[in-house]
């Protein structure tokens, strides 16, 4: 699918922005427009924008104070200014300080045209120097497009101030992307607090976020220094941030809108700087028209909004995910090196991993602790449809049967686990009953591997 760049033009006049939407459209550029500064930055705030043309000479907030503003929250984007005769000093000024270029006005729509390309395809022979080619700490960035442009966002972000809300599957790795941004920050020196919204009982959340002061409630002996000033200076990363109630909502509502908490129990507030990073796997937008979610909390956490994409999306980075979990178990377990049998890879590229990265993870270590011959087979793999998989065996081992596969892993566990068929359900990703039912349908005797 081919990426079409978006442009964000800036005038005040609507006839110049007509003119330039439809030389851009005509272009194959994608247009968005803003008559003013302030429109420009809520626009600069809510999507994606490859490159901004903008006139120098604006009413309340000129082209340049919209530059030094950009500058700080998003320094790599880059920016073309439109100027008439008696504004080019202040073009050339702008330039100095990193703006790529002007164009004057009247301006040769072909001129301008090619200005956009040209710096189009350097900002993106930059991001493919930048872009990772392997793993940066624990998250691997790929080689598809769409994480080369995740990659592209997460560097013009990281280095800012501004919020970021983060959405993404279950097991795609939104934490990850949370760390990876503050390591790269500004405050990567500072604390990085980490709050699951999901797991966390909606009472004690209160007093998670916020603290407490001693006899504020039964069991409050002492003072509790709350995890968002724990964060001061630093980062809130708040995970499953769609999960929270109504009551914490208005909470970090307000604390979003002043930058101060209010410890439970204490009358007076506490200034805090950190900046937050938020995560869902929910649709934000449905739970507001639902009722659920603050559409007021909603824009104040979506500073700007990262899309992670599921694994399905990005089936060409599986290969080399797979290689790298398979040798990090080996040298976790002790294992000497193991290898993935092509047919065994196909079913990895083609399953639809409902569980994304976490699924495969897990899927990977199982294989690697149960494979023979330190070659993980398509049945090593514990996936639920593997009889649909069998078709892809290798005539080499057609006369092994699914079932006597299955038999002869779970064997393996409880070898692993000493018998203990609760742990083996545990290494095989299954349930107690499950292996139950197995241990009971092949005649296999736990006890014979305690």
């Amino acid at each position: 699918m081919t990426v079409v760049p978006r442009i964000l033009i800036v005038d005040d006049d609507p006839s110049i922005l007509e003119v330039l939407d439809a030389r851009l459209t005509a272009s194959d550029f994608s247009v968005v427009r803003a008559q003013d500064a302030a429109t420009a930055i809520q626009i600069l705030k809510e999507q994606p924008i490859d490159l901004l043309i903008s006139d120098i000479k604006m009413p309340r907030k000129s082209g340049m104070e919209l530059f030094a503003q950009i500058q700080k929250t998003l320094p790599d984007l880059p920016v073309i200014f439109l100027t008439a005769y008696g504004t080019i000093p202040d073009a050339v000024d702008a330039i100095r300080q990193g703006a790529v270029d002007y164009v004057s006005k009247p301006f040769d729509g072909r001129m301008l045209i090619r200005k956009i390309k040209d710096t189009l395809a350097a900002q993106n022979r930059t991001t493919e120097k930048k872009c990772p080619t392997s793993f940066e700490g624990d998250y691997y960035w790929g080689n598809s497009r769409v994480m080369k442009s995740l990659y592209s966002m997460v560097q013009k972000v990281a280095n800012t101030q501004v919020n970021v809300l983060i959405f993404g599957e279950s097991g795609v790795g939104k934490e990850c992307i949370a760390r990876y941004i503050h390591q790269n920050s500004s405050r990567q020196d500072q604390p990085y607090m980490v709050v699951d919204c999901g797991s966390t009982p909606a009472g004690i959340l209160e007093s998670e976020l916020f603290g407490h002061r001693k006899g504020a409630f039964t069991n409050a002996v002492k003072d509790k220094k709350g995890l968002i000033q724990a964060a001061d200076q630093g980062t809130l990363f708040l995970d499953e941030i769609g999960n929270i109630s109504q009551d914490m909502q208005c909470r970090l509502l307000r604390f979003l809108e002043d930058g101060k908490i209010r410890q439970v129990g204490s009358v007076t507030d506490e200034i805090i700087d950190c900046r937050v990073i938020a995560a869902t796997n929910a649709d934000l937008m449905a739970d507001i028209e639902a009722g659920n979610f603050r559409q007021d909390l909603y824009y104040r956490l979506k500073g700007i909004t990262l899309t992670i994409p599921p694994l399905r999306e990005r089936a060409e980075d599986i290969s080399v995910l797979s290689h790298f979990f398979v040798d990090r178990y080996t040298k976790a377990h002790g294992i000497e090196p193991t290898r993935i049998a092509d047919t065994a890879m196909k079913v990895l590229t083609e399953h639809p991993w409902p569980g994304n990265i976490r699924e495969l993870k897990n899927m990977l270590e199982a294989g690697t602790i149960l494979c023979q011959d330190h070659t993980i087979q398509p049945w090593d793999l514990q996936i639920e449809n593997i009889r649909q998989s069998a078709t892809l065996v290798s005539d080499a081992h057609q006369e092994f049967s699914i079932e006597e596969s299955e038999k002869s892993t779970i064997i393996r566990a409880l070898k692993k686990t000493k018998g203990v068929q609760k742990h083996a359900a545990d290494l095989l990703n299954i349930s107690k009953r499950a292996i139950h039912y197995k241990v009971k349908k092949y005649n296999i005797q736990p006890s014979e591997y305690k």
